[in-house]
């Protein structure tokens, strides 16, 4: 359950990146809904990768090297998802940052008593 709910904020986060970013589109909410799942599995597969190979960067710029990965990850989902379509990197850089940060006030407020502690 909790796969699939993590999907649907995904896809909810999405269709906010789109409605606030120009240069973020969407086709409808078929395409945020996919897109959310397709970010989830980038998130799970390719980002602990990519945080791998570019931990020097992180580690230099304190941190802030992740905010062009999770850039990256919000691009490669576009790539793949027909429907979704971002037009170039402040956009995406703009996305992911909303994507981001309307995920985490998502799941804070989804999350059961017992997982806030």
């Amino acid at each position: 359950m909790g796969f699939l709910l993590r999907m649907l904020l995904n896809g909810l986060a999405i269709f906010a990146a789109a409605w606030l970013v120009p240069g973020v589109y969407l086709a409808g909410p078929m395409p945020a809904l996919i897109a959310g799942l397709i970010l989830g599995l980038v998130n799970t597969l390719v980002r602990p990768i990519l945080i791998i190979l570019t931990l020097p960067f992180t580690l230099v710029t304190l941190g802030l090297f992740l905010f062009v990965v999770n850039t990256i990850c919000l691009a490669l989902t576009a790539a793949v998802v027909p429907g979704f379509e971002i037009t170039g990197f402040i956009p995406a850089f703009l996305g992911a940052l909303i994507v981001t940060v309307v995920s985490w006030v998502l799941s804070g407020l989804t999350k059961d008593e017992d997982q806030r502690r």
